[in-house]
């Protein structure tokens, strides 16, 4: 499995990552979500070994990555297709990825075949497209034969049949009782391919469970005549809201924090009129992601490791 606590991470006095906390279990695939900036690489590479947290941990299979006696036979990994010797052929990466592996090297034309690549193997990778350098990233990943994988953007660069291709391999993995986690901006496929989800802003973790829970979580759509006496009476009650069309306004219900019935009573307290108050479940990924990330006003750029 692959779990985080507490991971922090600043540059100078900018915080990038804020108590990342997140528990990947075998056998599920976990979508890591995030706009750009909100710190999902610099949370990938600290899980890596690549990027020493300031506070916090980030363990494998129980141990951090640099204390794995082999990391390849644990953990496959791709956070970067473009980090790979353009000099050498696809059969000649996967090669030495397997020696330094130590597993045997047969198993290279197999992987190969595995992610399309068995008629490009011996093309320098340098004359590789994107889509063709992620299938070899995976198939590097996989080379070791690991129990989890960590793929940032994976499908980058793939063309819908290759996507179709990558979730098939995925659900396949972990069906057999690997864990993945995976981050990606594609959210129609992160919904497709993922069961669980962690949705980070800010460097901070807004959201994480069950895909199919968070989905069906309620938020209370409220509306009013007087659209900005509402806002600033749900402001006064600390209550986070996300603007729709209209007037009217979506409240999450914050665990169970936030109801029909406080909301009402913030209403009638600040004598502001309401014409609509209602549970108005999530319609997919993409409003979840939105209505979860939209309140972050500011968000710190990561800075290259």
């Amino acid at each position: 499995m692959i779990t985080t606590t507490a991971l922090t991470k600043s540059y100078d006095t900018t915080p990038v990552v804020r108590d990342v906390s997140l528990h990947c279990e075998p056998g599920t695939i976990t979508g890591f979500l995030g706009a750009n900036g909100a710190g999902k690489s610099t949370t990938l590479k600290m899980i890596a070994g690549l990027v020493r947290p300031d506070r916090g941990t980030a363990t494998i299979d129980g141990r951090p990555v640099v204390e794995l006696p082999n990391p390849t036979r644990v953990v496959g990994m791709l956070l970067d297709a473009s980090a790979m010797h353009p000099g050498r052929t696809g059969r000649a990466t996967l090669t030495t990825a397997a020696r330094l592996a130590g597993v045997p090297t047969e198993g290279v034309e197999r992987l190969l075949d595995l992610v399309g690549l068995a008629d490009a193997a011996d093309k320098r990778v340098g004359t590789y497209s994107l889509g063709m350098r992620q299938r070899l990233g995976i198939a590097q990943a996989l080379v070791g034969g690991p129990r989890a994988l960590i793929l940032d953007e994976p499908a980058n660069g793939l063309d819908p049949e290759g996507i179709a291709w990558m979730r098939t391999l995925l659900r396949d993995f972990a069906d057999h009782g690997g864990t993945v986690l995976l981050s990606s901006h594609l959210l129609h496929e992160v919904q497709a391919t993922a069961d669980h989800l962690v949705v980070i802003a800010g460097g901070a973790v807004v959201a994480a469970g069950r895909l199919d829970e968070l989905l069906a979580s309620s938020t209370i759509l409220v509306r009013s005549p007087d659209a900005g006496a509402l806002a600033a009476a749900l402001r006064a009650a600390r209550i986070d809201y996300v603007v729709g069309p209209a007037g009217a306004l979506t409240v999450d219900v914050a665990g169970g924090r936030v109801t029909t019935q406080v909301l009402a009573e913030v209403a009638r307290d600040h004598q502001v009129l309401l014409t609509e108050l209602r549970p108005s479940d999530v319609d997919g990924l993409e409003q979840l992601f939105f209505s979860l990330t939209a309140a972050e006003a500011a968000v710190p750029q990561e800075v290259p490791a």
